[in-house]
């Protein structure tokens, strides 16, 4: 089949271990909440009220409290989010089995052909998403495309409780004007290096050549390329099951102290911390991967007896883990993950239409 025939959806659940905290305790509804957090943890997850002061998942704490003194602070309670998400991917089975979870919230699902013979996909999300409000009363939205990245893309532009099509005709037009920040897989450091060669949107990321953006952001740059042409051949994988789940930034500067560096473990380590905490997965094994500027690489794992994915533990031994590199020169990127994961499939788990689309 060719790619371009292909009905994706990305279902993306909204502010998902919030709503069901506010859902389960109606006092909560209307009022700013954060699951996770307090003075000495990170946030796991805001309410969109909590989110109009400027609180945002991986977030410590006490700037969250800070930004919102009044601010209610949850503790989770992963059993019963993995309660109602298994309630919701057995809707998900209803219309496919071509359904990739991404994490408890969250996942793709490819509906070219579906269980019940609907030539819409943009019908099939929508009767998605209402019959997840009726099962468990929390609001979903999602990104109907001819690809994962698009989908990705489109699932968060009319967010909470909403939908938005790129149907194929649509595609180019749309990755030209889309913000650069917006791609998935862009973060900031790299939005912000884009920005300084004079990359804001999609059609001036197009405008440069492959061996261009190669030269300049390595193997990544092969992808840009191909994405902002609306190519993202990856297929919807069911039942995938990945070994580590991890974290890394490529530095627009290179760090050139161990202050910075310090600081950035803390930062690395808090993201990990987060998703691990939204995977509901610990790990034993951690490694630090370490890139300098003369593109040279080292990466040291170290094991322990009892799983863990807490920030404290997790800085703790990258700490110790930089301690032991062989070189000391001006750092490039830095990277963590953790493997050797609890989860519940194997114990190792992981760190994303001519179409009758009608309207779609």
């Amino acid at each position: 089949m060719n790619a371009a025939d292909r009905k994706i959806i990305h279902v993306d659940m909204d502010a998902f271990y919030a709503s069901v905290e506010q859902h389960d305790n109606p006092e909560l509804k209307g009022k700013p909440v954060c699951v996770g957090g307090g003075q000495y943890g990170v946030v796991a997850a805001a309410s969109y009220e909590a989110r109009k002061y400027g609180i945002r998942s991986a977030m410590p704490g006490r700037i969250a409290l800070e930004k919102c003194p009044h601010l209610i602070v949850v503790k989770p309670r992963f059993q019963r989010y993995k309660e109602i998400s298994g309630q919701i991917r057995d809707i998900f089975y209803e219309y496919t089995d071509l359904v990739e979870t991404l994490s408890l919230d969250e996942a793709y699902l490819d509906v070219t052909e579906n269980k019940k013979g609907i030539s819409s996909a943009n019908t099939i999300a929508r009767e998605i998403r209402q019959r997840i409000f009726e099962r468990t009363g929390l609001t979903a939205s999602a990104g109907i495309s001819v690809n994962k990245f698009l989908a990705k893309v489109a699932s968060d532009y009319n967010k909470p409780n909403g939908q938005k099509t790129i149907h194929p005709t649509q595609v180019l037009e749309f990755m030209e004007k889309l913000p650069i920040e917006k791609f998935y897989g862009i973060g900031k450091v790299t939005a912000n290096r884009m920005h300084e060669l004079h990359i804001f949107n999609g059609a001036d990321l197009k405008a440069r050549s492959e061996q261009e953006l190669t030269t300049l952001f390595g193997k990544s740059g092969k992808y840009y390329y191909n994405v902002v042409r609306g190519i993202h051949e990856n297929p919807v994988r069911p039942h995938r099951i990945a070994k580590s789940v991890g974290v890394e930034e490529t530095f627009w500067e290179n760090l050139a102290d161990e202050e910075s560096v310090f600081e950035q473990l803390k930062t690395l380590s808090k993201e990990l911390e987060t998703r691990l905490l939204k995977k509901n997965v610990k790990g034993k094994a951690l490694t630090l991967k370490i890139k300098y500027r003369d593109f040279t690489q080292y990466t040291r794992s170290k094991s322990v007896e009892e799983f863990f994915s807490d920030f404290t533990r997790i800085n703790a031994i990258a700490l110790d883990l930089w301690k032991l590199r062989p070189y000391d020169r001006p750092v490039r990127l830095m990277g963590l993950s953790l493997s050797n994961l609890d989860s519940h499939e194997s114990k190792k788990v992981s760190v994303q239409l001519k179409i009758p689309f009608e309207d779609i």
